[in-house]
Parts: structure tokens; C-alpha cells; sequence
């Protein structure tokens, strides 16, 4: 980093925050057990990620990857058809790899939050009511049993980097465990459903479109609060407020 003079704030709220010096990622996060989880399973991931230079707690050290992220929410994704493809076959072959040893949230756990968010966001009038309604029902197709896979469990578009069509790594792994490999697709195509058919060309194999939209809804409806609260605009063109109504 010899030479370098400027920092880069990638992110940064009241949790913990990442900054960017050079080509090296500084992630600065109090809560030891989430790094605990992203270092080991970034070590356990059959796909690349990226590499570890230092740890000193709170900070963790990593170095930059190649390419540019995926996409952005609320942003239009200038990857091409092929490129959110490999993104799709990277996903599989994360969710074919063996499972991590810690398990993810139980279907108990998420009807809970999806109830308490959806309360919320009815009684603060933060969002009209037959808007939640809505949502919130078509959410309810996600919380069935499922067999459990190895996943990233924040997969947004932005944790993808590629270069034209070929992933170079993806990013923060503090949220991985066991998990609904739909879930996985969901994250990755929130706010860019038109390239919903090109990640599942890469995927392969039948998946229940119907679950993919029930975690889109699920996920804009439980996340609208934090984001409020640590600084971000979820009514932003294209962001999570404008997800649930496209399912009106």
C-alpha cells in the first residue's frame, strides 16, 4: 500500500464498516463470531474468494479481487447474459459442496421475523397495509421444509465480482451456513429479476420460481427496518420498496 493516500469508504454503519485502501479491504467488525464464520467459511467454499492477508481483531485484511461487481440494487447491471451465468454455475457449485458444521436459521426463526417486521412496518405506517398484506403472502410460499445446502446467505449482486463472463471471487461470507439454495437465488437476482433466467441457465436444474419470488418478498419485508435504522434508503428507485410492489 506504499503511496497509497486515500480511503475508500465502502461501507459503514453502526455494526461495522469496510474500507478500502489501495487493493486492500479493511473489514472492521466488533462481533468476532460473524468473522469467525466468514474466515472459515470462505476456507471451506469451493469457489474463489478473496484472499486473507492479516487478521487482527476487530479488523480482518483482504485483498482486492479482479473485475467489478455483478450489479448494484437499484442500479441497471452492465454484465452481460453470460457473466450472470457463471454467477449461476458458481452458485451451484457452492450449494454441491459438502455443509458447513454450524447450521443456518430454522423455518421457526423466520416466520418470527417475518411476523415482527411486518407488524412493524403496518403499525409505524411505514409502508401501506395492502402492500405488506400482499407480500407477506406471497413470503409465506418461502417457509417450507427444505433440503439444506452450503450457502453464501447475502449474495447480492455486488458480492459477485466478475470479468467478462467469468466470476474472479465473491465476497463477505459472514452470513454462510446451511440453507435454502433459493434463498442463494433470490439474493443474487433482488432488484434485477430480467436476469432471473440467465443465473438458472448457469444453475441448472428445476427450481421453483415461485419460492425465488416468495424470498424476494420475505427479504424487502424483514429488511426495510435495519436498513432505516443504519442509514440506508429502502424507497430508493429499484431498492427493496420497489421490489414489493412489482409483486402488486
Amino acid at each position: 500500500m506504499t503511496g497509497v493516500h486515500e480511503v475508500e469508504v465502502v461501507v459503514a454503519h453502526s455494526e461495522r464498516a469496510t474500507v478500502r485502501v489501495g487493493d486492500v479491504y479493511l473489514k472492521i467488525d466488533p462481533d468476532q463470531g460473524r468473522a469467525d464464520v466468514e474466515v472459515e467459511a470462505m476456507a471451506l467454499a469451493p469457489v474463489t474468494t478473496p484472499r486473507i492477508l492479516w487478521r487482527n481483531p476487530p479488523v480482518l485484511a483482504l485483498a482486492a479481487l479482479p473485475g467489478r461487481a455483478l450489479g448494484r440494487l437499484g442500479e441497471p447491471s452492465n454484465a452481460s447474459p453470460g457473466a450472470w451465468a457463471a454467477a449461476g454455475a458458481a452458485v451451484r457449485t457452492l450449494h454441491d459442496a459438502p455443509l458447513p458444521p454450524w447450521p443456518g436459521r430454522s423455518l421457526d426463526e423466520l416466520a418470527t421475523r417475518l411476523d415482527r417486521e411486518c407488524a412493524w412496518l403496518v403499525t409505524n405506517a411505514v409502508l401501506p397495509t395492502d402492500l405488506v398484506t400482499r407480500n407477506r403472502h406471497i413470503a409465506e410460499a418461502a417457509l417450507r421444509p427444505w433440503t439444506p445446502v452450503f450457502t453464501h446467505g447475502d449474495l447480492q449482486a455486488d458480492h459477485v465480482f466478475v470479468e467478462q463472463e467469468e466470476v474472479t471471487g465473491v465476497l463477505d461470507w459472514s452470513e454462510a451456513a446451511r440453507g435454502d439454495a433459493l434463498f442463494d437465488l433470490a439474493m443474487l437476482t433482488l432488484g434485477h429479476e430480467e436476469h432471473l433466467g440467465d443465473v438458472l441457465a448457469g444453475y441448472g436444474g428445476d427450481v421453483d420460481l415461485d419460492v425465488v419470488r416468495a424470498w424476494w418478498s420475505w427479504r424487502s419485508l424483514v429488511v426495510i427496518r435495519w436498513l432505516a435504522e443504519h442509514g440506508f434508503d429502502p424507497a430508493a428507485p429499484g431498492c427493496e420498496v420497489d421490489v414489493l410492489r412489482a409483486r402488486m
